[in-house]
């Protein structure tokens, strides 16, 4: 095992896989190791996708010690992700649900954002028509999706999703097969057949009402959301 020092130079000057690597190291030195996860922490910025940063906040999350407490809630009250919304939506219970790594929680409380996104309508009846993603902030969207990648090292989200349909050439069916919601003719079911960690599939949440078709993770994935400034 490497020692303090050098885990701190890997975790300020290495790159981002070797930061991931460098957060579990140091969550096993002890005291010494938390004081310069902690350091780091509050050097990193905080509009920063850092995938790092989402696995040592969840680490100090789960630690109950008063000083990691008291650091958590000076340094970071509302959590690692920014949570940002043209429409006035509380995400930070969602945050809280994947800091703990509640994955099966948080995707309950993603469709329910979906649909307060939505409107009246779509809350009452607890699902999303494809038509009414279009009109979704992009602001909104790329929270939900930030919220995700930030707390699953990056493997999970919508934008992985669209990666992943991208790259067999925006076929559904072999999408559903790489992150898992089908196999070969028989769907995933839900929720006993899911995998609600991180050992899932690249892609595999949040999950989507597929069994309506694919016209609403199309739309997602259609959204400009997605599109770089």
């Amino acid at each position: 095992m490497k020692n303090t020092s050098g885990l701190k130079h890997q975790i300020y000057s290495e790159p981002e896989k070797k930061q991931l690597e460098s957060v579990s190291q140091l969550l096993k030195e002890g005291e010494t190791g938390l004081d310069v996860l902690m350091d780091w922490m509050v050097s990193v910025d905080k509009e920063s996708s850092n995938l790092a940063l989402g696995k040592a906040y969840q680490a100090l999350y789960a630690n109950k010690a008063p000083q990691v407490e008291n650091f958590l809630q000076h340094n970071f009250p509302d959590g690692i992700v920014p949570l940002k919304s043209d429409r006035g939506i509380d995400y930070s219970p969602l945050q809280k649900l994947l800091a703990q790594s509640d994955f099966q929680s948080a995707d309950v409380m993603t469709l329910q954002k979906l649909c307060e996104l939505a409107g009246t309508a779509a809350v009452e009846r607890n699902w999303v028509y494809f038509t009414e993603i279009e009109s979704f902030p992009v602001a909104d969207l790329r929270t939900l999706d930030k919220l995700w990648l930030m707390y699953s090292e990056g493997k999970f989200g919508f934008s992985i999703q669209r990666k992943i349909w991208l790259s067999v050439g925006k076929d559904f069916a072999k999408l559903w097969s790489k992150i898992n919601w089908k196999s070969g003719n028989t769907w995933t079911r839900y929720p006993k057949e899911f995998t609600w960690d991180t050992s899932a599939p690249e892609g595999h949440l949040p999950l989507s009402n597929q069994l309506r078709g694919v016209r609403t993770i199309d739309a997602i994935f259609a959204h400009p959301a997605w599109k770089k400034d």
